[in-house]
């Protein structure tokens, strides 16, 4: 194990180069979806495993995820049992998702409002008049581009990753802390099912949120 557990990077502290595996104890693969189109539903997967290549250069590095679908718990049995039936993920057949990174980007934070307010006070200003400002970056916040199948079905999926930190642990490791989102929509993938509701909409949101947290630890 070396013994430098860090680096700087455009001024962030960063993991150094290597492959990193997903911490069991310290992981979230969370999903939330509307139910009568009203109230938010919240689940997730208690058993998956990924493992992440940071490269030298850290916008080159990227991640493979495998996630058991069995594994699927919304903190009720009889929703569990649906959605694991044929009608959604059909875990007999299709026991794994995939998730494949296939880029990463340093992310522009800045909400377009304040953008043009910025530049507008720039214009008048004086100083630099007629020169557009830069857009500005969230040293913690890239977009993690990628694949996920479910169910044999392969779509493209950003992630919205928050980069968490990186340190060594009170147990020698190096290891770094993240948390991701995204959207989709779940009949994209072939998740079809639904009933329609007498006064309007549907009982399933076809809008499924995914909550992404956790620590990867550096193997030697």
């Amino acid at each position: 194990m070396t013994d430098v557990a860090t680096r700087t990077w455009d001024g962030m502290t960063i993991p150094v180069a290597g492959t990193y595996r997903l911490d069991q104890a310290h992981k979230r693969i969370g999903f939330l979806a509307r139910h009568m189109m009203v109230s938010p539903v919240r689940g997730e997967f208690s058993e998956a495993t990924a493992e992440i290549s940071v490269a030298e250069d850290p916008l080159l590095s990227g991640v493979t995820a495998t996630i058991q679908t069995a594994s699927i718990t919304t903190g009720s049995e009889d929703r569990d049992t649906h959605l694991k039936s044929a009608d959604f993920l059909d875990v007999e057949h299709y026991p794994t998702l995939e998730y494949r990174s296939t880029g990463i980007q340093w992310k522009s934070t800045e909400d377009p409002i304040f953008y043009w307010a910025r530049l507008r006070n720039h214009r008048f200003g004086g100083r630099g008049r007629g020169h557009n400002p830069p857009p500005q970056t969230d040293p913690g916040r890239f977009v993690l581009t990628g694949e996920l199948t479910v169910k044999g079905i392969t779509r493209a999926v950003d992630l919205q990753v928050n980069f968490g930190g990186a340190r060594r642990d009170p147990y020698g490791q190096s290891i770094f802390g993240f948390s991701a989102s995204a959207e989709i929509n779940r009949e994209d993938y072939g998740l079809l099912w639904n009933v329609a509701l007498e006064s309007g909409g549907v009982l399933v949101g076809r809008t499924v949120q995914i909550e992404i947290a956790g620590e990867a630890i550096h193997q030697a």
